[in-house]
């Protein structure tokens, strides 16, 4: 993939799943990764491999629903290596629970990482970009931006979002910069693990009996990467071969 050599290419939520896998698979690319997550320590550890690899990788503590420190994550990546290539808005959960639960502190929490955090990687990342004149943006949604299931009404709203967004983005975004949505199936990751409400954890826990690795998603995100410049994918939508949903 010569497209991806030595592009800067920036990841939220790259401490562990499809973010980490994405951030390995890339560096081995030849590209230069700048990881973002709350979780500094994987962070670390993460960055450590690829740098004994061969692989280019910094990082920086991110909270994706603080907008400066977005821009404080972009400053970054744009003081080491001049420019952002690409942005990975790929941080989300999913604390799934019926809307009778009532979990509203979790359905806050959902729009602020999944919507937001989104928004802010755009208003951080677009101004450079529109200045470079060229650039990319990858939105991780979900097989959830297109259908709704029951426990997963706000999570899959919070996906329909992200699919609206990144539609409006493409249109407005201007020449030289492209978007793409990448809507996972069931993958292997630790989004489950935010899931407090007892129904939901025993639906999923039955949904995940078929899933792929995130290295599957880190493929598809490399696909889109490596195009021409002047070739846009704009979605992408990755399932188990096995999964009938």
């Amino acid at each position: 993939m010569s497209n991806v050599k030595e592009k800067v290419v920036v990841i939220t939520g790259a401490s562990s799943g499809i973010g980490e896998a994405t951030a390995r698979l890339l560096a081995k690319q030849g590209a230069h990764v700048v990881l973002g997550a709350r979780r500094t320590d994987r962070l670390e550890k993460l960055a450590s491999t690829i740098l004994a690899e061969g692989g280019s990788a910094i990082y920086q503590a991110l909270d994706v629903t603080n907008r400066n420190q977005m821009e404080s994550f972009i400053a970054l990546a744009i003081g080491k290596f001049g420019r952002v290539d690409v942005i990975l808005n790929n941080a989300g959960i999913m604390p799934l629970s019926p809307l009778e639960a009532l979990k509203v502190d979790e359905w806050d929490r959902m729009i602020d990482v999944n919507i937001r955090g989104v928004l802010h990687g755009i208003v951080a990342g677009l101004p450079v970009m529109k200045k470079q004149g060229f650039g990319q943006f990858i939105n991780i949604a979900s097989i959830g931006a297109y259908t709704v299931s029951p426990t997963a009404a706000v999570y899959c709203a919070t996906k329909y979002a992200v699919r609206a967004i990144s539609e409006g983005l493409r249109q407005e975004a201007g020449n030289g910069i492209r978007v793409t949505q990448i809507s996972p199936g069931v993958t292997e990751s630790e989004l489950a693990d935010s899931i407090t409400d007892d129904e939901a954890r025993e639906v999923m826990k039955e949904y995940r009996r078929i899933s792929i690795p995130a290295s599957a998603i880190a493929q598809a995100i490399l696909f889109a990467i490596g195009q021409p410049p002047e070739v846009d994918v704009n979605e992408i939508i990755v399932r188990p071969t096995a999964s009938t949903a």
